[in-house]
């Protein structure tokens, strides 16, 4: 019985020891993990990464053949465009005036490697969000209750979702060969929607954008 109680006891003491350590774990040890995270993502995914410089000299265009991302320096975006679609630009509408966007998603937890959303299956489960510009800044939120990405994290868009806004054409085909843009992006977790940013998770997105009827 003597044995039986010290073992519980050893049992707890190494428990509460894991978590205090676990606890400890600042936000800096985080950041680090997260920067480690990405890079580890990069190289094991080939990306070819470019600057802002050689993405503005071929057009804002990445190279989808050599898996080209180029690094955005102020979000901290990592963004290929595989189809800049067809349509209208947000930044083409007059100051707050709103867009609504069909958005399907495939969304890879970087750090768990592992998908934890994705939209893109199901047709009914796509979500939608009004979006608007008021000079330079962009706001948007989520307005279909039974999108995948408002079940989970809420009416709030990440960031990170806006910012090939200012590249892309948003827009519905009606005429062969015209095309929805589609991009994929590494989202940081100050760009990431609200688990991204408490927990400091990156996350990499493949996301369509087509304009709502």
């Amino acid at each position: 019985m003597i044995r039986t109680t010290k073992y519980i006891i050893l049992v707890l003491l190494t428990a509460m020891f894991v978590v205090s350590c676990d606890n400890g774990e600042t936000y800096g040890d985080r950041k680090k993990k997260e920067r480690n995270a990405i890079a580890q993502f990069i190289s094991s995914e080939n990306i070819h990464v470019i600057s802002e410089a050689t993405f503005k000299e071929n057009g804002n265009k990445t190279n989808v053949d050599n898996n080209e991302y180029v690094y955005l320096e102020k979000s901290g975006i990592y963004m290929q465009i595989v189809d800049e679609g067809c349509g209208i630009t947000l930044a083409s509408l007059p100051d707050m005036q709103r867009m609504k966007v069909i958005c399907r998603c495939v969304e890879y937890n970087i750090e768990q490697g592992e998908i934890s959303l994705r939209s893109d299956v199901l047709t009914y489960y796509y979500d939608e969000m009004s979006v608007y510009h008021n000079g330079s800044e962009m706001n948007a939120s989520f307005t279909n209750t039974g999108g995948a990405m408002y079940g989970t994290y809420g009416a709030a868009v990440p960031t990170g979702w806006l910012v090939p806004l200012d590249y892309i054409k948003v827009g519905r085909p009606t005429k062969p060969g015209e095309t929805i843009a589609y991009v994929r992006i590494i989202v940081p977790h100050t760009q990431g929607h609200a688990t991204a940013t408490s927990s400091v998770l990156p996350y990499h997105y493949e996301i369509t954008y087509e304009l709502s009827q």
